[in-house]
């Protein structure tokens, strides 16, 4: 799907045609293809559109830094030439910063919404322009091997390597370039206050021994966005892969409740 600015997205849309639609959005470093464990459950009840961020997957990765505003606009402009007028969003970590944003600016667009390990705020400017260079010089293969450990808990990459290969995969097939836009978007991000201004019903879902979005991230959201409900799950920052049965029962329930 070509966008307004020339970046094409990739995504897909399935499950029950005449169902609501439900569209998930992807952490950074990754693409649609982090959903899997999720796809059956979620398909049986909506109607799921997945997009890659651009910058990832098979979408596009134009040259330079991004914004939260322009990964917001992909989403309305990709459910526009859908064709799609409601719908609910899930979004995680990166995905969820999307979703704050829809929140707030396209509330009439959103049903429910669904933030997981996520925040509003993710500094300090200085680490991600670290990271920025770092993965611009040394290309995704570092970042990778680092990303693994602080997305999941030790035991589960000892336990569960089926499960941990996939996204391994996407890491290191993530574009630099695509990465590094996306990081300038995290990087240049502050929703702390305008969260308060989310009126949609909402789930934050955080993870209990996540170390890049803490559980206290996952606290103070749920806090600021008034009547939001707070589910926290014992995983690191992929919660939907190394807990994909609580993380799709918590979804289920917060849509179809």
């Amino acid at each position: 799907m070509s966008l307004g600015d020339g970046c094409t997205l990739a995504y897909r849309l399935e499950g029950a045609v005449d169902a609501p639609v439900l569209v998930l959005s992807n952490s950074l470093g990754t693409d649609m293809g982090m959903w899997a464990p999720q796809l059956d459950a979620l398909k049986a009840k909506f109607l799921v559109l997945r997009y890659d961020q651009r910058g990832h997957g098979a979408s596009d990765a134009p040259k330079g830094g991004y914004s939260i505003d322009r990964l917001g606009r992909d989403v309305v402009e990709l459910t526009e030439a859908l064709g799609i007028q409601q719908f609910h969003f899930c979004g995680l970590s990166l995905g969820g910063m999307v979703g704050q944003w829809l929140g707030v600016r396209e509330s009439t667009r959103l049903d429910r919404l669904i933030l997981a390990n996520t925040t509003a705020y993710m500094g300090p400017p200085s680490g991600w322009d670290a990271r920025i260079e770092a993965v611009l010089r040394d290309g995704m293969a570092p970042l990778a091997d680092a990303s693994i450990m602080r997305w999941f808990t030790p035991d589960f990459v000892a336990s569960s390597p089926e499960a941990i290969s996939p996204i391994v995969t996407m890491l290191r097939q993530t574009s630099p370039v695509g990465y590094a836009g996306c990081c300038a978007a995290i990087r240049d991000m502050d929703q702390r206050r305008t969260a308060a201004l989310v009126e949609v019903p909402t789930l934050v879902i955080g993870g209990s021994a996540d170390p890049a979005t803490p559980p206290e991230h996952a606290r103070a959201l749920a806090t600021t966005i008034s009547g939001a409900a707070l589910r926290m799950v014992d995983a690191a920052h992929l919660s939907n892969v190394e807990q994909p049965s609580e993380f799709t029962a918590a979804v289920l329930d917060h849509l179809t409740g």
